[in-house]
């Protein structure tokens, strides 16, 4: 069975970092290309950042230059650290393989 579990969020002011990680198992993962998406309580699902399969990454303008997406195919997971997080960043986190999704994790950027 397919399974991608997203890990690492939680409460963090503004101007703060956190690094979500993302397993996955059940999959030939070295052969996705992954995503992040996000989405707020009463919003649609809003992508926010892809790595190829290769090292070609790809952000939302409303995330880049903070938010870097990385994988390492070793350890099946995909990361994605964030810095100078805004009250706007708050949403539940996912990451995708396009055709699978996880259960996603919460993030709160509060003071």
């Amino acid at each position: 069975q397919v399974q991608l579990v997203e890990s690492g969020g939680g409460l963090v002011q503004p101007g703060g970092s956190l690094r979500l990680s993302c397993a996955a198992s059940g999959i030939i993962f070295s052969i996705h290309a992954m995503a992040w998406y996000r989405q707020a309580p009463g919003k649609q699902r809003e992508w926010i950042a892809s790595l190829s399969r290769g090292t070609d990454t790809y952000y939302d303008d409303s995330v880049k230059g903070r938010f870097t997406i990385s994988r390492d195919n070793a350890k099946n997971a995909v990361y994605l650290q964030m810095n100078n997080l805004k009250p706007e960043d708050t949403a539940v986190y996912y990451c995708t393989t396009n055709d699978h999704w996880g259960q996603g994790t919460q993030v709160t950027v509060a003071s």
